[in-house]
């Protein structure tokens, strides 16, 4: 009914009144929905009835007292004290029901020859059965007498007397009218606007004033006290047609007005609201009627009076706090409850899986048990699996957690555990690294199959335990006699890139790739692994997997270092720590190793100490990681002149890695690394033998550790071989593509040429490795090399004319071709590297360099200028 209906309405109450004042009976029934205004009229009646000098009996139905016989009828003869109710049937003389009914109803009678009578029954669908008996005779017995006898109910309500409106409208005297929601031109009215002259804001707030409330008067007044009481938006500001007014919170009194209508429309509305709440989007009528457990007719009403009402649109909540607001008041109990039966009738409907496992969690929250059966088991599996293509890993691994504690067969699992372990490795490794305990151990004792193994062998491999992953997978890591990581090191740089070009990034294979990416930095070819490391890295962060990113931004480092890149490394090392939520594990290790080092070339011997200085399990040392951690330890005590400790350090990684059974020097060269140690100790002899076994093995092969071994064999060996032996030791570091060990040699070199007789040529050598260590920004080495050196140049006005000239005039006579071909061989390189590194044929390097002695008036590499400017190094950031 339209507001001209609600006025119309009060128009008939006002002529039933003035009937009944006439000496007339009048039978008024009026239905809204719960909040739309029908307790307001039913007071208005009895305020206007009192008014006029009528009787006014006045009573309210509630769902607690709807079982108690005679409560209605005793609130209307006690609400003046008119007179005693009769007791029927409570003893041999007691008057009948019938009886009974006739006393009341002569009483009504003649207490109206005074003065009219006006009965008022609020909420009428929970009166007792016995009063509505009551109120019913005396509809039909009291026609002549001036009785208005007005009912107001909800809408939709079951009725505890089904005959009862039935016979009020078989009386000629019956009024019934039914109140409507609000329209949105009845919601502009009741705020004052004219809805035709009015603003586009206020067109816009009435507009979301009439879709929130639902026209329903008593949440419209809600929300227009709750915007009152709080500023507008900020959008109202830059949108002219938004509306101008907050929207509702939850707990606030929209909220509390939407909670207290619930309350009202009875325990099956609030059980049907609450579920229609709790399914949301997936909600409907049949899922909302299993999940309340009431039968069809009863959820057909209490949906019905809902929506007469204006709380649900369909079956959906108008508002995020209604919804909320039905809920709020469920305890915990009732709750968990609810979301196990949403989750039941859900999984029958095959609902997707996603709404089902988010109901199973909720139930499980606040610490509550939860016992999944297996088909819940496998729609948590699902649902896990679903998250991770949308990229959310955290709550996946939530999911899988649960599936874990359901019930199902051990092997089932054990299965779920290894997912779970792989999946919480995207986020968190020291997370997932806890997890591994249990199914290592059910692995050994061969409880997991093939599909279980495989993953949980990666796993192992991400976190550098290879003699364990050896272990559950020797066919693929190589024969038992053979050490773990000769797949890893031996595989060439052309089967690493296949595997990185064709494979993409997932939890199957992170690992593969991770080795592959190792592979190539322990390859003769260490560059290739910095742009792949990079792409990886950066596939990692669009996945928003910390874990990954972690693992790719500490090999990108590790890549970077092995390129003598230190302050690269530095920082993708920095960020591959500040990716783990926590810093225990091994994983950790990988790049807290990076930065000692890095740290410690750098000259940075503070912050080394504070990372080398950490306490680390044991039993976190046997791996990779670990043992990269001994070694950057070992190589920062002895950069601080500390060598019996290095050595410790350096003795321990050669024990693990020869009881691993994972001593390849092409990963780490602790022999080399012990014997400088020992050398500083005044143990030549020890050193050079420690050299000259890692010279035997087959890694020696690789430019990189041909040429650590070759400079210790040469500080060692025979002070006749010295110089030649540094020689093929500089050529082959730079080969390697290491500038930090490439200067080092470099600066040896040129020592032992000083020695033998070439200052000159042994002068530039060592300028030449200070520039590169300068260039590399190995600050330790440029003060091991020159001690008095400056490490900054000083700006062009503070240098004096002999400091700026030779670099003046040399540049000025030599073109950029012949620039660079010079300060290579100022370096040290020899004509067929010098081609390689610039791309040039040998004729063309030996040409370009016979034009530089021509111009410069020199005669030899030796006499090359130490001014000249360095040629900028390829290698990637």
């Amino acid at each position: 009914m339209t507001l001209t209906g609600r006025e119309a309405g009060i128009d008939l109450l006002e002529t039933a009144l003035a009937d009944c004042v006439a000496g007339h009976s009048r039978i008024v029934l009026i239905e809204a929905g719960t909040g739309c205004g029908k307790s307001a009229l039913v007071d208005l009646v009895a305020e206007r009835a009192a008014a006029s000098g009528a009787l006014v009996l006045y009573a309210v139905g509630a769902p607690e007292e709807q079982q108690v016989p005679l409560g209605v009828l005793r609130q209307l003869v006690n609400s003046e004290q008119v007179f005693a109710l009769p007791k029927p049937s409570e003893g041999p003389g007691a008057p009948s029901r019938v009886e009974a009914m006739q006393a009341f109803c002569a009483e009504l009678r003649e207490l109206s020859l005074d003065c009219p009578v006006v009965l008022c029954v609020d909420d009428v669908q929970y009166a007792d059965r016995e009063s509505l008996q009551y109120v019913q005779y005396l509809a039909r017995h009291a026609r002549t007498a001036p009785v208005l006898v007005v009912v107001a109910g909800t809408v939709h309500a079951p009725a505890q007397d089904p005959a009862f409106t039935t016979e009020l409208m078989r009386q000629p005297h019956f009024r019934r009218m039914r109140l409507e929601r609000l329209t949105a031109a009845e919601v502009a009215l009741v705020r004052g606007r004219q809805e035709p002259s009015a603003h586009a804001a206020e067109t816009a707030d009435t507009a979301e004033l009439h879709r929130i409330s639902g026209g329903n008067p008593l949440l419209l007044r809600a929300l227009v006290e709750e915007a009152a009481g709080r500023g507008a938006p900020e959008s109202a500001a830059t949108d002219p047609c938004a509306p101008s007014f907050p929207s509702p919170e939850p707990g606030g009194p929209f909220a509390q007005a939407v909670a207290t209508c619930l309350r009202r429309s009875g325990p099956d509305g609030l059980a049907l609201a609450r579920a229609a709440a709790l399914l949301g989007e997936q909600a409907t009528a049949a899922r909302v009627t299993r999940l309340t457990g009431l039968d069809a007719a009863a959820a057909r009403r209490g949906l019905a009076a809902l929506e007469a009402s204006g709380l649900l649109e369909g079956l959906r909540f108008r508002h995020p706090a209604a919804r909320a607001a039905a809920l709020e008041e469920c305890d915990p109990q009732t709750l968990t409850a609810l979301h196990q039966g949403a989750a039941r009738v859900l999984g029958e409907d095959r609902g997707p899986v996603l709404a089902v496992a988010g109901h199973l969690l909720a139930a499980c929250a606040e610490g509550r048990p939860l016992d999944c059966r297996p088909a819940e088991v496998a729609v948590l599996r699902d649902a896990a699996e679903e998250l991770l293509v949308r990229g959310d890993a955290r709550e996946a691994a939530r999911l899988l957690e649960l599936a874990a504690r359901g019930r199902g067969d051990e092997h089932v699992e054990r299965g779920i555990r290894v997912r779970l372990a792989q999946i919480t490795a995207r986020f968190d490794p020291a997370a997932a690294e806890r997890q591994l305990g249990e199914l290592l151990q059910a692995a050994r004792a061969g409880l997991l199959d093939a599909e279980q193994v495989q993953p949980l062998a990666g796993l192992l491999l991400a976190q550098g335990q290879f003699a364990e992953a050896a272990a559950l997978l020797p066919a693929a890591l190589g024969e038992p006699a053979a050490s773990a990581l000769d797949t890893l090191v031996d595989a060439t740089a052309a089967v690493g890139e296949r595997l990185l070009q064709s494979a993409r990034l997932t939890d199957a294979t992170v690992a593969p790739l991770a080795q592959a990416v190792r592979s190539l930095i322990c390859s003769e070819h260490p560059e290739r692994a910095v742009p792949w490391s990079r792409n990886l890295l950066e596939e990692a962060l669009r996945c928003q997997a910390p874990g990954w990113s972690a693992v790719f931004a500490a090999l990108h480092a590790e890549a970077l270092l092995r390129m003598g890149d230190l302050r690269g490394a530095y920082a993708h090392a920095t960020a591959a720590l500040e990716a783990l939520p926590e810093r225990g594990g091994s994983f950790p290790c990988a790049p807290a190793a990076v930065l000692i080092r890095a740290c410690t070339a750098m000259g940075r011997f503070t912050e080394a100490s504070r990372l080398a200085d950490r306490q680390v399990p044991k039993g976190l040392l046997t791996g990779l990681h670990g043992l990269a951690f001994l070694r950057a330890r070992g190589l920062y005590r002895l950069a601080v002149n500390q060598p019996h400790a290095a050595l410790a350090d350096f003795l321990e990684v050669g024990r693990l890695m020869e009881a691993g059974r994972v001593d390849r020097p092409a990963f780490l060269p602790w022999r080399t690394d012990a014997a400088e140690a020992l050398l500083r100790l005044g143990e030549g002899a020890r050193a050079e033998q420690l050299a000259l076994q890692q010279l035997t093995l087959p890694d020696a092969q690789r430019p990189y550790v041909r040429g650590v071994s070759l400079r210790i064999k040469a500080l060692t060996g025979d002070p006749k071989r010295r110089t030649a032996l540094l020689g093929q030791a500089v050529e082959a570091l730079h080969r390697s593509g290491d500038r930090v060990e490439a200067a080092r040699a470099m600066a040896e070199l040129g020592r032992a040429l000083q020695a033998d007789g070439s200052p000159a040529k042994g002068s530039a050598m060592i300028r030449s490795a200070w520039n590169l260590a300068k260039e590399a920004e190995a600050t330790a080495l440029c003060r091991e090399i020159l001690p008095d050196a400056p490490l900054t140049t000083p700006a062009a006005r503070d240098r004096t004319p002999s400091e700026a000239t030779p670099a003046v005039g040399t540049t000025a006579k030599l073109s950029s071709s012949e620039q660079r071909v010079a300060t290579l061989a100022a370096q040290g390189l020899t004509n067929r590297e010098i081609s390689a590194k610039l791309y040039l044929t040998v004729s063309t390097v030996e040409q370009h360099l016979t034009r530089v002695y021509r111009k410069l008036q020199i005669t030899s590499r030796g006499d090359l200028p130490t001014g000249l400017s360095p040629v900028p190094h390829p290698t990637p950031a």
